[in-house]
C-alpha cells in the first residue's frame, strides 16, 4: 500500500484498488519517517479541529478499502423474494409485476451466495453503504410482518396489528 500527497489531495494505492481525497484548507497532512501520514489542524478554530477528525477518519477508510475492503450484507425477507447475480447487474424478484435489474457503479460488485443473501463488496466506504441503501430503498421491511430487505443483522421493530 503507497500513500501520496500533492496539490491538496491524497491518493491511497492498494491491492483493491486506488481511493484519492481532496483536503481541506484547515489541515496539514505530512508524512512521517514510518510512511504514515500525520493529519493536524491548519489553525486552533472550532472548523479545523472538526475538520482535523473527519479527515483522519477518511484516510483510515481509504487505507482500509483499499488494503481490506468493505462488505455490506443484505437480507430478502419474504415469500417469493429472491435476488441473483446476473453478470455484473442484480436481479430481484420483490412482488412487483416485474423484476428489479439494479447496476451497481464502478468499483462495487454484487453477489447472490444464497436466493436470499445479497453481499457488496468494494475499496469506497461510502459507495458501498450507498448502495445498499439503494437497493434497500425498493423494499425497506414493513413493521407489521416484517417483508422487506434489511441489512443483516437488524433488528425490525414489530407491530401488533389491528384487533377485532
Amino acid at each position: 500500500m503507497s500513500a501520496t500527497i500533492a496539490n491538496d489531495t491524497v491518493k491511497v494505492k492498494g491491492p483493491k484498488g486506488e481511493l484519492s481525497l481532496i483536503v481541506s484548507n484547515l489541515v496539514t497532512i505530512t508524512e512521517a519517517e514510518d510512511k504514515s501520514l500525520v493529519v493536524k489542524p491548519a489553525d486552533e478554530s472550532t472548523r479545523a479541529r472538526a475538520m482535523w477528525g473527519t479527515t483522519r477518519a477518511n484516510i483510515a477508510s481509504m487505507v482500509k478499502g483499499v488494503s481490506e475492503g468493505f462488505e455490506q450484507n443484505l437480507e430478502l425477507v419474504g415469500v417469493g423474494y429472491r435476488a441473483a447475480s446476473q453478470g455484473r447487474d442484480l436481479k430481484l424478484s420483490l412482488g412487483f409485476s416485474h423484476e428489479v435489474i439494479y447496476t451497481p457503479r464502478p468499483g462495487i460488485t454484487i453477489t447472490a451466495p444464497k436466493p436470499t443473501e445479497i453481499k457488496i463488496e468494494g475499496a469506497n466506504k461510502q459507495e458501498v453503504g450507498q448502495t445498499a441503501a439503494e437497493i434497500r430503498k425498493y423494499r425497506p421491511p414493513e413493521p407489521y410482518k416484517g417483508k422487506g430487505i434489511r441489512l443483516a443483522g437488524e433488528y425490525v421493530r414489530r407491530k401488533e396489528g389491528k384487533k377485532k
